[in-house]
């Protein structure tokens, strides 16, 4: 085995190390000589390929970022294949795929928001109008689908509306474990809120209304 091989297992092997406990004991609570133990390596090794914590905390959420913004992101993959915004329940389900798929590093913006008070997402966050306005513009040229929603309702508003709630949804159902929280099952909470999405909560009465 080469070195450069060596050294890339190395990695790797602190990084799952590193965000397995984070992801459990948060980032105050996990030490460098645990995170090293955990890997099978010795702290200076560690500190060979990181110079200290938070720059592997950190690592962990690019990681994510990079992730998120893949194709094969399974939230991607469903708005690539038009679920949004028709399909709005293939769209959870693919929220919960992801949710699973990346439940650690999930948990790992929870503990940035209680421990770092969002310093590491903070960016990531604030930059999400614009990909999500990015993406709708590239898969509908000229806002070619804005006639589809609600007057006044901008497509990019509706997304980020739409992914926030489900992503949600399944981060309490997975990471927090509470079942049912709507007071439904998951397959009739995915429904209802996909409803409420598609036909607003409001009688055509009352619309008019307001």
């Amino acid at each position: 085995m080469s070195q450069e091989t060596k050294s890339e297992r190395s990695r790797a092997a602190i990084l799952e190390a590193a965000l397995q406990l984070f992801s459990e004991h948060g980032y105050r609570g996990t030490s460098i000589r645990e995170i090293a133990d955990a890997a099978g390596l010795s702290t200076g090794n560690l500190y060979h390929h990181f110079p200290d914590k938070e720059t592997l905390f950190r690592t962990l959420l690019d990681h994510y970022w990079e992730a998120i913004e893949s194709p094969e992101f399974p939230f991607n993959k469903a708005l690539a294949e038009g679920a949004f915004p028709h399909d709005l329940e293939k769209l959870a389900r693919a929220a919960e795929a992801s949710v699973r798929q990346y439940r650690r590093h999930v948990a790992l913006i929870y503990v940035d928001v209680v421990e770092f008070q969002g310093d590491h997402i903070r960016k990531f966050y604030l930059g999400m109008a614009d990909r999500f306005a990015t993406f709708l513009n590239t898969r509908f040229p000229n806002n070619t689908f804005s006639q589809e929603f609600t007057p006044g309702v901008e497509p990019p508003t509706a997304l980020m509306l739409v992914s926030r709630v489900f992503l949600h949804y399944f981060a309490v159902e997975i990471l927090f474990g509470v079942p049912d929280q709507l007071g439904m099952n998951t397959p009739m909470a995915i429904k209802e809120m996909s409803e409420v999405f598609r036909k607003g909560f409001l009688s055509p009465a009352q619309k008019k209304k307001a």
